[in-house]
């Protein structure tokens, strides 16, 4: 069973320890230092209510990733983390926050991302929680930037994916899923086929008495308004997906399932175009019409085929030109 968790944990950050590097000393601020005086809540306390739970942490922790692009070249982009443990230890007050933002800051600030680093950092959280929780969780959420050159002509430019990776290691196994929102064009089949049959009436109207016409006649009233009196809707429309990796995997194959799940869509947004390019992809909407079903099923056909991955979740959103509502499907791997 394809397991799916909350983008944010959301929790009240109860019990965390101080801070490290405050910039206002306490000579400074003329407060006198007590060595090993200072009060330890989460130690030295018991809830008034006992209890285990499932997740205690932090939500939306500011961090920066290096991650490394199809050249081989290292770069830095901005993300959040939501940080947990489970809370294992009925009469145990709270965990140490701190502790998961070090080994969080620790780990990510100097080192490139991969499943092994993030396998150090999940088996991290509960060392330093050892006496109290058996199960850790990661979750970063940041925007890809890839550059995508034009459909024909020499232009570029930039698009920005939402990427959300979420680890865990429950019962002594790491599990990895990754999320993915791909942005590209619908064109409605049925659209298409009610606007060719205004076209093939247009044509009869306009010659419909003569029972003989030159390639030179044909030709010419293609290119007139009067013969493409009618066009095919289409929309910008949202694939979200997410795969669950094989935790053996070295690397997020952030890019390559970017690369190849665009390539099965056909249609992606483009950036910079001329109009040699807006004509390419109008021809590339004309030769991949299809409803929100059709593009349910490619996705999943493809992902089917995809060596290291377990499992998948594909929600499909056309975001509807003639209706005030959207048009949607899912699909996963196991049918749930």
């Amino acid at each position: 069973m394809f397991e799916f968790v909350s983008d944010a944990l959301n929790l009240k950050q109860m019990g965390a320890e101080a801070p490290t590097g405050n910039p206002l000393s306490s000579t400074e601020s003329g407060l006198s230092p007590l060595a090993g005086s200072l009060p330890d809540i989460a130690n030295e306390t018991v809830p008034q209510i006992g209890g285990t739970l499932d997740r205690v942490g932090m939500s939306g922790v500011e961090l920066v990733l290096r991650l490394r692009d199809a050249s081989g070249e290292i770069f830095r982009t901005p993300a959040r983390a939501d940080a947990a443990v489970s809370l294992d230890d009925e009469q145990v007050k709270g965990i140490h926050m701190s502790r998961l933002f070090l080994s969080l800051n620790n780990r990510l600030a100097d080192a490139e991302l991969s499943l092994p680093l993030v396998n150090e950092i999940l088996k991290e959280f509960i060392q330093t929680h050892q006496e109290m929780s058996a199960n850790s969780f990661l979750t970063l959420s940041y925007e890809h930037s890839l550059k995508r050159p034009a459909l024909l002509s020499d232009h570029a430019g930039w698009r920005a994916y939402p990427i959300r990776i979420h680890s865990a290691l429950k019962q002594g196994k790491f599990q990895h899923q990754m999320s993915v929102r791909l942005t590209y064009s619908s064109a409605c089949p049925c659209s298409a086929a009610l606007s060719r049959q205004l076209i093939q009436q247009a044509f009869e109207k306009a010659f419909g008495d003569r029972s003989e016409l030159s390639h030179d006649e044909i030709f010419q009233w293609l290119g007139t308004q009067e013969a493409i009196l009618a066009v095919p809707h289409s929309q910008r429309s949202h694939a979200d997906v997410t795969v669950e990796l094989d935790s053996k995997l070295d690397d997020f194959p952030i890019e390559s399932l970017i690369d190849y799940l665009e390539r099965v869509i056909a249609t992606p947004v483009q950036t910079a175009v001329k109009r040699e390019d807006e004509q390419e992809f109008a021809r590339l909407n004309g030769a991949n019409l299809m409803f929100c079903e059709d593009a349910a099923r490619k996705l999943k056909a493809a992902l089917t085929q995809l060596e290291g991955v377990k499992d998948f979740r594909v929600e499909i959103n056309h975001l509807e030109s003639l209706h005030p509502h959207d048009a949607a499907a899912v699909a996963t791997r196991s049918q749930s």
